[in-house]
């Protein structure tokens, strides 16, 4: 299933959302230009995972000097536990599960309802008026199919 979660111009750098659909919860992050989505659900004990405060990694050779990187890890809100954004790993823990991740695209507006197939049915004897519809923006994707675990 895919779900749209907003238009990129309404999501800033930055900006995270958290989507409900069904009984799932998943958290889409902005980091740059890039989307990333993840289980609202932390293996640990069950937390809200994707409430929690997120934060770049750092490295250094030397003291007195540091490099920012790209990637940003989400803490847990319940006991802190970390995992990072892009891949859902953790590292607290040897052999830890990893918490879900999910694929993200941005779309163009005409494109969403482009691959809505409808294969168990057969057509009718009657057709309604239809209209012509365009959608202008960019969407953010999400895409629930089942991915493998990165561990």
């Amino acid at each position: 299933m895919k779900i749209v979660v907003a238009k990129v111009s309404e999501f800033p750098p930055g900006d995270r959302r958290i989507v409900q659909v069904g009984k799932r919860s998943i958290g889409v992050f902005r980091i740059g230009e890039r989307f990333y989505a993840l289980n609202n659900y932390c293996p640990h004990q069950g937390g809200p995972l994707c409430l929690g405060r997120t934060a770049p990694t750092t490295s250094s050779s030397r003291p007195g000097e540091y490099t920012v990187n790209e990637d940003v890890f989400v803490a847990c809100p319940w006991h802190g536990w970390e995992y990072d954004v892009t891949t859902g790993q953790s590292y607290l823990g040897p052999g830890e599960t990893p918490v879900r991740s999910y694929g993200v695209s941005v779309a163009p507006g005409e494109a969403l309802g482009a691959d809505v197939k409808f294969p168990d049915r057969v057509p009718g004897p009657y057709v309604a008026e239809t209209f012509e519809v365009h959608v202008e923006d960019d969407y953010v994707v999400v895409d629930t199919t089942a991915r493998q675990a990165v561990r």
